[in-house]
C-alpha cells in the first residue's frame, strides 16, 4: 500500500508525528516478531511515547492478547 504526502500531512497535523518517524516505526514493526510478547510490549511503549500517551498495564495486556491471538484486522481500512 502506498500513501501520498497528503496522507502523511494529515496524520502529522492530527498527531504531531512526522513522516520519517511514521516510516521508521512502520519498518520496525514490519521487521519485528509480532508474536513475541516482549517485542510487542516494547513497541506499544515506543508508540505511546511517540504519541505522547501513556498506556495502562491493562490496556497493554489487551493489545498484546489481541495481536498474539490474531484478533487485529490485517487491512488498515478496517481500523477506520
Amino acid at each position: 500500500m502506498k500513501f501520498s504526502d497528503e496522507f502523511f500531512n494529515k496524520v502529522e497535523k492530527k498527531t504531531n508525528v512526522n513522516k520519517k518517524t511514521i516510516l521508521d516505526l512502520a519498518r520496525k514493526v514490519q521487521n519485528s516478531n509480532m508474536k513475541d510478547e516482549n517485542t510487542l510490549r516494547d513497541l506499544i511503549k515506543e508508540i505511546g511515547g511517540i504519541a505522547g500517551k501513556s498506556v495502562s498495564k491493562e490496556k497493554e495486556d489487551k493489545i498484546v492478547n489481541a495481536v498474539i491471538g490474531d484478533k487485529v484486522p490485517k487491512d488498515l481500512d478496517k481500523f477506520i
